[in-house]
């Protein structure tokens, strides 16, 4: 989004040219995402305690993880809202490879939400087993996979690419 309006606002002044350099929107949207870390971390921690979304330890593992109990999960929904935002600020939106891995990054946030929620809601550790992990991982990447295939604008897009040979 910023830069479209740096685009518009380059007209005026010079200046925005600057938000055209990657490196500079790189920088800054990991700045961005960290100040929404530092902001919303607290906030989002205080809410999931006062709700009691913790972790659930098993009674028959090592004594040292019991001090992990009600420790609050579903962190990774602050991450991906600090990608969400400084990805739609920073980003250039008219690349459809942005697009594609927000879509993958979103695609694996909520089978990690999964995850934490049956953690959550069962009260066990166990979660969302590995092999159903690996399944839905592998279904989005292979789906992910087949649509940058499909619709590939070019041969070099397509063509297997192997270094010094």
């Amino acid at each position: 989004m910023l830069l479209w309006l740096s685009e518009y606002l380059a007209q005026y002044h010079t200046g925005f040219n600057v938000v055209q350099y990657l490196t500079l929107r790189a920088v800054f949207g990991v700045l961005t995402a960290l100040l929404i870390s530092l902001l919303l971390g607290p906030v989002m921690i205080q809410r999931l305690i006062r709700h009691q979304i913790g972790q659930s330890v098993r009674d028959d593992g090592p004594q040292s993880h019991l001090s992990k109990a009600g420790t609050p999960t579903m962190g990774g929904a602050l991450i991906l809202i600090a990608i969400l935002i400084s990805t739609l600020l920073w980003a250039d939106l008219s690349n459809r490879f942005v697009w594609i891995v927000m879509v993958v990054t979103f695609l694996f946030g909520w089978i990690g939400w999964v995850d934490d929620y049956r953690k959550v809601v069962y009260k066990n550790s166990v979660g969302l087993p590995a092999r159903y992990k690996y399944l839905w991982q592998s279904v989005a990447g292979f789906a992910i996979a087949f649509w940058l295939f499909w619709s590939a604008q070019s041969p070099a897009e397509t063509a297997l690419i192997v270094p010094f040979f």
